[in-house]
């Protein structure tokens, strides 16, 4: 039960009596419920009693009762999981068909998901009210992650691009200075600059990054996840980003990726996969292997032609792209894949692993300064597939 102000306070066995419904009444020896326990115990049968199932009815009102009672119960991380279950266990979707319920909503990313996969559906009088709900996660997200993943791709670039023999107005006077202190000459009162240290190569890009995101519902989260790192990477000049998501076809979303609402809405969750139909799109728009460092976000189950797949992810290394696969991308525990196919990955050098969003600027970091990222995975203590395993 939530601590706040306006729940009521439970004992120990009141509490059992809500986890386990009407029928432990006696054998809790609770004794009645209170009229605001009888309301949270109403709002958990509504949802688990699996023979009152559907007791939210169809009804606007009854919905809104409902979330309004969820909310007023239950701490917002409760809450979050009862409305994800209240979408799968009842199918609710009548709850983000209409402003005046999605208004009262917890949002949060598997909200998001879920407003993704009805994206096209969506009436008109509701999609604003979405496109302001994912706003908000967005922004929340992005202030927990983007400013991370700019320093650690900026601060990676700079040392990966440093250069040491520099023409003369390419110089980095101030870190020359500090490169040769030890060389200061007292009588001279100057320092011998023995070692010149210059700016980064200033081109067009210094690396070339693709996510690649499997947009079937299972990788939902990540594509959330997915979407605002492409927005933070879109912003730095230094690398060009592109954002490709794929079922049974292939979308290139790079045109949005610099707004991830805009993003996230021009994705069609749900339907099947052919990784190899994407790996195929990605092999013909990378024209910078060796500077291309290539994120394949996906649970590996092929749908199209797995021999052909396999070939491709092998070529695409040994063109030198810098190809990193992810099952997923999100705070869900242990994911769901293919763990022949990811063994095979893993056995053609491919690093194969889940990660979590917060790990992710690290993994870019290490990537971009071509580090064994197979190696550094496995010291973050990350869901690994090695080859040979």
């Amino acid at each position: 039960m939530s601590e706040t102000n306006s729940a009521p306070a439970t004992d120990r066995l009141q509490r059992w009596r809500l986890i386990l419904g009407a029928p432990a009444q006696d054998s809790c020896g609770a004794g009645s419920l209170s009229p605001e326990l009888e309301r949270a115990d109403a709002a958990l049968s509504a949802l688990y009693d699996q023979e009152r199932s559907g007791n939210l009815g169809p009804s606007c009102p009854n919905v809104a009762r409902w979330l309004g009672d969820i909310r007023e119960f239950f701490p917002s991380s409760v809450v979050q999981v009862m409305q994800k279950d209240a979408l799968d266990r009842l199918q609710l979707h009548k709850m983000l068909l209409e402003p005046e319920l999605l208004e009262s909503v917890e949002a949060d990313v598997n909200l998001v998901a879920s407003l993704m996969s009805l994206s096209r559906v969506l009436p008109a009088r509701t999609r604003e009210t979405a496109r302001q709900v994912v706003r908000k996660v967005v922004t929340e997200l992005e202030k927990r992650l983007r400013e991370p993943m700019r320093q650690a791709v900026s601060g990676s670039l700079n040392r990966a691009e440093r250069n040491h023999r520099p023409r003369l107005n390419e110089i980095d006077w101030h870190k020359t200075i500090q490169a040769n202190l030890s060389r200061y000459l007292p009588e001279k009162k100057t320092v011998i600059a023995e070692k010149l240290v210059g700016h980064g190569r200033k081109q067009s890009s210094l690396r070339d990054i693709v996510l690649c995101v499997d947009q079937s519902g299972s990788m939902a989260a990540s594509l959330v996840y997915a979407g605002v790192f492409a927005a933070a990477l879109a912003s730095l000049r230094a690398v060009k980003t592109r954002m490709v998501v794929f079922d049974t076809a292939v979308a290139d979303l790079s045109e949005t990726a610099g707004d991830p609402v805009d993003l996230l809405f021009g994705v069609q969750l749900g339907g099947g996969t052919d990784i190899n139909l994407a790996l195929g799109y990605c092999q013909q728009v990378i024209t910078r292997p060796e500077q291309t460092i290539m994120v394949l976000i996906t649970d590996l189950y092929e749908g199209g032609n797995q021999e052909s797949m396999l070939q491709r992810a092998a070529q695409l290394k040994a063109s030198g792209v810098n190809l990193i696969c992810l099952l997923a991308l999100a705070d869900n525990g242990t994911p769901g894949y293919d763990p022949r196919n990811a063994a095979r990955f893993a056995a053609m050098d491919i690093p194969t692993f889940a990660c979590t969003p917060d790990q992710f600027p690290a993994l870019m970091a290490a990537a971009i300064q071509k580090q064994d990222v197979a190696l550094w995975a496995s010291r973050q203590g990350l869901i690994t597939q090695r080859s040979g395993s």
